[in-house]
C-alpha cells in the first residue's frame, strides 16, 4: 500500500531574462491555491496529499500552468528555476506583508538568507512513534536528497563555490536539534524551545527533516523533508519523492531499521556526522565525500545513493511505482541542475545566459507534461 504524499513548492517569479520580480501580492490576491512568503519575490503552492504518482505529477504541473497563464496577463513574466537569488538582488528584502510581525522578525533576524525557493516533501505516517523513527532515519540520509536536488550554484550573478548555496547559508533553527527518541521527547523539547525563545512558534523549526501535523507538536501525521533545492523538472522531483517513499516503506516493514539501534555511533556523533555531510553536499552535491551513519565509513554521495537505489528498487517495483524511481539514473549520470549549469559556466556561458536557457527548458518540460499526460487525465 502506498503512502500519502504531497509537495510544497516555492517559486520565484520574474522576466525571461532571469530578472527576479516580486509579484506574490497580486498572485495571492487573484489566484486561489497560492500563498505568500515573507519576501514578495517568491510564492508557494501545495499539492493535496495523494497516493498515486500520476495524480501527483499533474498536481505539480497544473498550478504552475495556471500561474504562468496569469503572469502573462501582468506582462512579460515567467517562473524561475533555481533556489537562490541567482542573478540578484540579495541586498534588499521586499516585504510581501509589511504588517505581519512574524515576517518582521524574519527580515530583521535573517535578512535575505531565507529568501530561497525549495521543495518540501511530505509523506504521511500516522503512528507518532513510527513517525519519530522515520525522522531519525531520514534526517541522517537527508543530505542525499539535497545531492540529487541541488540547484543553487549562483548568487547575485556569480558562482559561490557551492552547488547548493541555499543550504550553505540557510539558518537552521534552533542551533541544536536532537534526534528525537520518542514523540514525548519531541513534545517536551518543543515546549522548552518556545519558553526559551529559540523558536518563535511551532513552525519555527528549520531543520532538514521535521515531524508535521495539524497541531504540532501534539497531533502529528507526516514527515516533512525540507532540505531539497527547487527541482524544476517534475519527473525528476517524482523520482526523489519515490526514493523517499520507498525508504520509508522499507523502514515500516523492518522494525529494526533505526539509527538509534543500528549505528555504531552515539546520537551526538550521528548529529556531528550528519552536519558535516550536509555541509560537504552543499558544496559538492553528488561528488561530495560523506560518511555513512551506520559505521562512519567514507563514500561519495552518488555511491551511497546508488547503493540505496539497489536496495529500494525491489520495494518500489513491488508497490508498482518503480517507473517513477528509475529517472534517478538520469540525475546520477547527467548531474543535478547545479552541476549542469556549472558545466555550462565552465564552457563560457554567463549566468544570465544559463538561466535564460533554463527558464525555457523548465517551461517546455511543464508544457509537454501538461499536453501529454495531464490533459488526458482530466478528460
Amino acid at each position: 500500500m502506498l503512502l500519502s504524499k504531497g509537495c510544497e513548492i516555492e517559486l520565484y517569479t520574474g522576466h525571461p531574462d532571469g530578472t527576479i520580480v516580486g509579484l506574490s501580492d497580486q498572485i495571492v490576491r487573484d489566484l486561489t491555491g497560492f500563498v505568500r512568503e515573507p519576501d514578495s519575490r517568491n510564492v508557494e503552492y501545495t499539492t493535496a496529499p495523494l497516493t498515486g504518482y500520476d495524480r501527483l505529477l499533474c498536481a505539480l504541473v497544473r498550478p504552475r500552468q495556471r500561474l504562468r497563464n496569469y503572469l502573462k496577463t501582468l506582462g512579460d513574466y515567467t517562473l524561475m528555476p533555481g533556489s537562490t537569488l541567482s542573478l540578484g538582488d540579495t541586498g534588499q528584502f521586499f516585504r510581501s506583508d509589511p504588517d505581519n510581525p512574524y515576517h518582521s522578525y524574519i527580515e530583521q533576524t535573517y535578512h535575505t538568507t531565507v529568501v530561497t525557493a525549495s521543495v518540501h516533501i511530505n509523506i504521511g505516517i500516522a503512528d507518532p512513534e513510527q513517525l519519530m523513527r522515520a525522522c531519525r532515519l531520514i534526517r541522517l540520509e537527508a543530505p542525499l536528497y539535497l545531492a540529487l536536488s541541488a540547484s543553487s550554484p549562483f548568487l547575485d550573478g556569480q558562482p559561490t563555490g557551492c552547488h547548493s548555496s541555499r543550504w550553505s547559508v540557510f539558518p537552521q533553527t534552533p542551533a541544536h536539534v536532537p534526534l528525537f527518541s520518542s514523540h514525548q521527547h519531541f513534545i517536551q523539547w518543543t515546549e522548552e524551545q518556545l519558553v526559551l525563545g529559540t523558536m518563535q512558534n511551532v513552525r519555527h523549526l528549520w531543520v532538514s527533516v521535521r515531524p508535521n501535523g495539524d497541531r504540532r507538536p501534539y497531533t502529528l501525521n507526516r514527515l516533512e523533508l525540507r532540505i531539497c533545492d527547487l527541482v524544476s523538472n517534475p519527473i525528476s522531483l517524482l523520482a526523489i519523492v519515490a526514493l523517499l517513499e520507498a525508504r520509508l516503506i522499507q523502514m515500516l516493514e523492518d522494525p529494526q531499521l533505526d539509527p538509534l539501534t543500528q549505528s555504531e555511533l552515539t546520537p551526538d556523533e550521528l548529529l556531528t556526522l550528519t552536519t558535516a555531510n550536509e555541509q560537504a553536499i552543499a558544496r559538492d552535491s553528488l561528488g561530495a565525500t560523506v560518511r555513512h551513519w551506520q559505521d562512519g565509513r567514507e563514500l561519495t554521495a552518488a555511491a551511497w545513493i546508488e547503493a540505496l537505489y539497489g536496495e529500494l528498487w525491489p520495494v518500489a517495483k513491488h508497490h508498482s511505482f518503480g517507473c517513477f524511481l528509475s529517472p534517478l539514473h538520469k540525475i546520477l549520470s547527467q548531474g543535478n541542475e547545479a552541476q549542469q549549469w556549472l558545466r555550462q559556466y565552465e564552457q563560457g556561458l554567463t549566468p544570465p545566459q544559463i538561466f535564460q536557457g533554463a527558464i525555457e527548458t523548465m517551461a517546455d518540460a511543464e508544457q509537454e507534461l501538461q499536453d501529454k499526460l495531464c490533459t488526458e487525465m482530466a478528460a
